[in-house]
């Protein structure tokens, strides 16, 4: 498959290990921004005012800089007017420092049109698309993460995070998120006009005065969504076939792309690392088969079957699409570990409504993970060694309770004869991105990753040290027995289905 990859040299990639620490990056390298700050993410938390303070102070002490924010139309307008949200808490830097410097923009998905984008309610319709990407990027350098920009992300909801120094990859990312703000819609804040001299007689103010105070005042607006690309564009409500159409045209050819890129001046130095940016577009795309992720990352689940390599695999949220665990099943790894959330590190527990049961329903999947990989092991009559463990950090939402929101792949080589007895070697391969690698992930959002493949000791052990991270907050492998005691209710059988069938 023809997809860009870029030589790397040592000393060049950083992997970020806490939330804290991915914060205080952040807001460094944003500070320290000389020409650009790009963004893109599924919302920006409505008490996120530090973030958007920084923002600001960055682009009043540099006069030259630009600033390019990309959200989720649904996710980051959800609260408007009643309360904060993505659009009002950016607009005002819009006001401040021109439409020339700062470009908001947020991506509404095409499925997502018609009758069922007047009856839908806020929240469910989420359901038919987000704007899923996570890159962070500052000058010559990006941060590619699975965490959004909110305070939970920033203090204990457990997520990777990875530092890139590259002038080169950074461009790339940069025109992957600027082609799809191209594709979305402008946020506009709403100017606040001086209110008039009012010359009316005393009695039509009373009047007034009490129709205000007996009736409920609604919230101005701050800002809103316009379609600022012309009529000749076609948008996304209005026009969702010519829409993808206009998309397809204008993604294709960052996705498909045989060049090679040389991150260093001098040509001869040694690059030990490549990185392929990998993304998945489906929603936007004619061809659905366009898309980089699910084909490479299928690619690499498949050489585990035929290879006796060593991985571990992690999900927020576990609901593995079918394709990819059917490929570790079939693996036969000498060691093998699946880290899922705990019920009580999952960002939903003990919350109101359906949402509540989601916790338990992800757990009953990664029972029915776990009897496959049994089932698999007694068919082929040997021992397996995928065991699946939970992560967990207090309780969640409670004091000192952690989430978790880690997504990935890492995979080492297998060990050689004269290794035999040693640790498992240092991992050489790893997957880093917004992806959750769901069905969902592959149909309905919009997610874009990087590959990485090494050979250079320093990174290999900043990778063993993450997966070491994590793995510090599980207990022991998981048994079908232990999941049993949870004993699922038939309401919650029936979620996971939909969960495991249609997510």
């Amino acid at each position: 498959m023809a997809i860009p990859k870029f030589e790397m040299p040592s000393g060049s990639i950083n992997v970020l290990s806490t939330p804290t620490e991915f914060y205080e990056t952040l807001k460094a390298k944003i500070l320290a921004a000389k020409t650009r700050v790009f963004l893109a993410t599924l919302y920006i938390g409505k008490s996120e005012n530090e973030l958007i303070e920084t923002l600001k102070q960055a682009l009043a002490k540099n006069p030259e800089l630009q600033v390019y924010v990309l959200s989720d139309a649904l996710r980051g307008t959800r609260e408007a007017p009643a309360a904060p949200c993505s659009a009002s808490l950016l607009a005002p830097l819009v006001e401040q420092f021109g439409s020339d410097r700062v470009h908001l923009q947020m991506y509404h998905t095409p499925a997502l049109h018609g009758l069922r984008n007047k009856v839908i309610p806020k929240r469910f319709n989420e359901g038919w698309g987000l704007q899923h990407m996570k890159l962070y990027g500052f000058d010559d350098e990006i941060i590619l993460s699975g965490a959004n920009l909110s305070k939970d992300y920033f203090t204990n909801r457990q997520d990777r995070y990875i530092l890139f120094k590259s002038g080169p990859l950074t461009n790339y990312y940069f025109r992957i998120h600027r082609a799809v703000a191209q594709l979305s819609y402008t946020v506009v804040p709403v100017s606040k006009e001086k209110t008039p001299v009012d010359n009316r007689p005393i009695g039509e103010k009373i009047k007034t005065f009490l129709v205000k105070k007996l009736v409920p005042k609604q919230p101005e607006p701050t800002f809103t969504l316009e379609w600022t690309q012309g009529v000749y564009f076609p948008d996304p409500i209005n026009s969702p076939d010519q829409f993808i159409q206009k998309s397809t045209e204008i993604l294709t050819p960052l996705l498909k792309s045989s060049t090679t890129f040389k991150t260093v001046k001098d040509r001869t130095e040694d690059c030990p690392t490549i990185v392929y940016p990998i993304s998945q577009f489906s929603p936007l795309l004619q061809n659905k088969d366009t898309s980089t992720e699910f084909p490479v990352i299928s690619r690499i689940l498949s050489m585990l079957g035929s290879n006796s390599f060593n991985w571990t695999f992690t999900a927020g949220y576990f609901n593995i699409h079918p394709e990819y665990k059917a490929k570790l099943l079939r693996s036969s790894p000498p060691d093998a570990t699946v880290i899922t959330a705990s019920p009580k590190a999952n960002g939903f527990y003990l919350s109101k409504g359906v949402s509540g049961l989601l916790p338990d329903a992800y757990s009953l999947l990664a029972s029915q993970f776990l009897a496959e990989v049994e089932k698999t092991q007694n068919e082929r009559h040997h021992n397996s060694s995928i065991k699946l463990v939970e992560w967990e950090k207090g309780t969640v939402s409670t004091p000192g309770g952690w989430s978790f929101h880690a997504k990935g792949i890492w995979v080492s080589p297998p060990k050689s004869a004269k290794d035999q007895g040693a640790e498992v070697p240092l991992p050489c391969i790893t997957v880093v991105g917004s992806s959750n690698y769901t069905r969902r992930s592959y149909v309905h959002d919009l997610e874009s990753n990087a590959l990485i493949v090494t050979r250079d000791p320093e990174l290999q052990t900043q990778l063993k040290h993450e997966v070491d991270n994590l793995l510090k907050n599980t207990g022991k492998p998981m048994t079908l027995a232990q999941y049993e005691e949870r004993k699922p209710t038939p309401v919650l059988k029936a979620l996971t289905w939909i969960l495991g069938e249609k997510l």
